[in-house]
């Protein structure tokens, strides 16, 4: 007797009102006596095989023999249901078609376990793209009865590397089986089979991979940062793959394997692999609901970036509707991550404008708030691209129109448009603003313009030396360049007034010796004072340094000299007064001058016996 469940289309119940007699042998056809001989060819092949442990699959010639009494097998069967419905061949054909299927039941499992080597994601990834070879999209259940497919595709696959050429014939073979059960109304075992293998194959693919299940938000909000980003970069490490190589392979393989049934591709897939994509997926949005700080920021946008450059291999995975909520906790997980940025980006801004600190670099040096800012946004510009998406549709909003001194004219084509630019430019100008409010704090003028001067120098390497310096644009470096040569200059007025002072300001008239003694000890203690209150300041960056000698050289070095040749050098001898009276040489400024801006490195001293032999160093 057939077993319970048995598929209707071989069944079909015989009418309470009406009595089939028996064929008679008068009305034996043609067909009855072809359809008998099915069935008898089908018996011998399927009961020479219910015993035997050997694998059907290892001789293709076999397994195209035992498909292809299947499949006659079948044809008798949907005979007979029509022509013949209470023969008793009928009820040997559904006995011998159960057998059948059992055998590919055992088939069907040991082609998935013992290839699994073989069928694992990557190669399957590999083999798709020799899809296209004849040899490999043929392998379908009619294919095996052709007589020729075994030689035709030996010689297509002699070129094929050996993993790609098993994985291709065990798709094949597993299509094979698929369809001849399917066919047979026998899905429902042979699904049940792949999904339980397959599944555990994905599962045990993420866990290697470090894919968390069951990380709940609960659980993740009481963690350290510092346990909570080893995770996040166990997580950047396995997305790519997962998606990649795991799901897009593992999407391919139901694609292969039920090519012929598109709901059974959906159902499969979707049971293997929603599960854990969910998971995957899941934790972006977990961690952007963590406590926010600027300092997370990065992290964050590196989660975004991921399933950002993922989403069109993502939408085209899981692109079956029972897929749906995958799509839907990626783009949920891009929506949490870029309000978390946005969030981050104000508070950012906002501790910015709320610094207190009323410490000052005592040597008018670089400020931590500088430091720590510009570093800050130059890693930011290497997210210009996401941040461009993120802050698409969150226009900039501050109390005024931006300065057009600091981004220049809005008739220039070169002004910066793109709202990521503006963006952090703004960041840069409200630190600007800051520094300001900070030089306010110095007692000496002319070491707040040098402490601006050094701040703003450093911004500007900031910029030439990141992709700000793209986002920003030449026009912006050159206008800030000249600020700081404005700074500067101004240091160089206030700091160094009373040493220009000090010298005629006309040095063709013609001065007593009264007024020569005069001019040298002016200088002499301008000079000194100067460079004894400026001995300790620093100007870190070297070029900066040049520029502002240079410039002192420029400004003081030419009138002292045309003094000093004029007075200094052709006085009368009247004893050691003209010694004490002309201490510097001109080379003498020069090595002062070089000695300067290096802070703690300076002496602080200026020695009298210059004007014999020069500062010793």
């Amino acid at each position: 007797m057939p077993r319970k469940g048995m598929r209707t289309i071989f069944f079909k119940a015989p009418s309470p009102t009406r009595i089939t007699p028996p064929p008679s042998p008068l009305h034996h056809t043609f067909s009855d006596s072809l359809m008998e001989e099915n069935i008898e060819v089908a018996e011998f092949i399927i009961t020479k095989w219910d015993t035997d442990v050997a694998s059907l699959f290892s001789d293709r010639e076999e397994a195209r023999q035992y498909l292809g009494s299947i499949k006659k097998l079948q044809k008798a069967m949907q005979y007979l249901v029509l022509h013949h419905s209470s023969s008793e061949k009928l009820a040997r054909a559904q006995i011998l078609m159960q057998s059948a299927m059992k055998r590919l039941e055992k088939e069907f499992y040991q082609i998935l376990k013992s290839n699994r080597a073989y069928l694992d994601p990557e190669s399957v990834s590999v083999s798709a793209h020799s899809s296209s070879r004849p040899s490999a999209s043929r392998s379908s259940f009619s294919d095996f009865e052709e007589e020729d497919f075994e030689n035709e595709s030996r010689d297509e696959n002699d070129s094929i590397p050996e993993v790609e050429r098993v994985s291709l014939a065990a798709m094949a073979d597993l299509r094979a089986i698929a369809e001849a059960m399917i066919s047979a109304g026998y899905a429902k075992e042979c699904i049940k089979i792949y999904k339980i293998i397959r599944k555990s194959i994905v599962d045990e693919a993420l866990y290697h991979l470090g894919v968390e299940r069951g990380l709940t938000f609960q659980q993740l909000q009481k963690m350290e940062w510092e346990v909570l980003e080893v995770k996040i970069k166990a997580w950047l490490s396995a997305v790519k793959m997962a998606v990649k190589t795991l799901f897009y392979g593992e999407r391919i393989l139901c694609d292969q394997v039920f090519s012929n049934s598109a709901p059974i591709r959906e159902s499969c897939f979707t049971e293997i692999s929603k599960e854990g994509a969910l998971a995957l997926f899941g934790f972006p949005e977990n961690v952007a609901k963590y406590k926010k700080t600027p300092e997370k920021m990065f992290r964050v946008l590196d989660l975004y970036e991921a399933v950002s450059d993922l989403w069109p291999e993502i939408e085209s995975i899981f692109s079956f509707e029972s897929t749906s909520a995958v799509r839907s906790t990626a783009v949920n997980s891009l929506i949490k991550l870029g309000d978390a940025v946005r969030t981050m980006l104000t508070d950012f801004e906002t501790a910015i404008q709320k610094d207190s600190s009323k410490t000052t670099v005592p040597e008018g040096g670089v400020h931590p708030l500088t430091r720590y800012v510009m570093n800050y946004i130059s890693f930011l510009a290497d997210y210009s691209g996401i941040l461009s998406d993120i802050f698409a549709d969150w226009p900039l909003t501050i109390p005024s129109a931006l300065p057009e001194s600091y981004f220049g004219s809005p008739d220039n084509e070169e002004t910066i448009s793109s709202p990521i630019s503006v963006r952090l430019a703004w960041l840069v100008l409200v630190m600007l603003c800051k520094l300001d409010a900070k030089a306010t704090m110095y007692k000496d003028v002319e070491l707040s313009y040098l402490f601006l001067a050094n701040n703003l120098q450093y911004v500007i390497g900031k910029v030439r030396h990141s992709n700000l310096n793209f986002l920003l644009g030449d026009d912006w470096v050159i206008k800030h360049e000249q600020k700081v040569k404005q700074y500067a200059a101004n240091y160089e007025r206030i700091g160094w007034s009373k040493v220009l002072a000090s010298l005629p300001e006309n040095l063709t008239a013609v001065i007593s010796m009264d007024q020569v003694s005069d001019h040298f000890r002016r200088f002499n203690s301008a000079f000194e004072e100067a460079y004894m209150k400026q001995c300790s300041w620093v100007v870190p960056d070297a070029r900066l340094r040049d520029y502002i000698r240079i410039s002192l050289a420029r400004r003081i070095a030419p009138i002292y000299k045309e003094f000093y040749e004029k007075y200094g050098v052709v006085q009368p001898k009247k004893g050691p007064w003209v010694e004490s009276l002309v201490r510097y040489t001109p080379d003498d400024l020069g090595n002062y001058w070089s000695d300067l801006f290096y802070g703690s490195r300076s002496s602080g001293s200026v020695s009298s016996s210059s004007s014999r032999g020069g500062r010793s160093r």
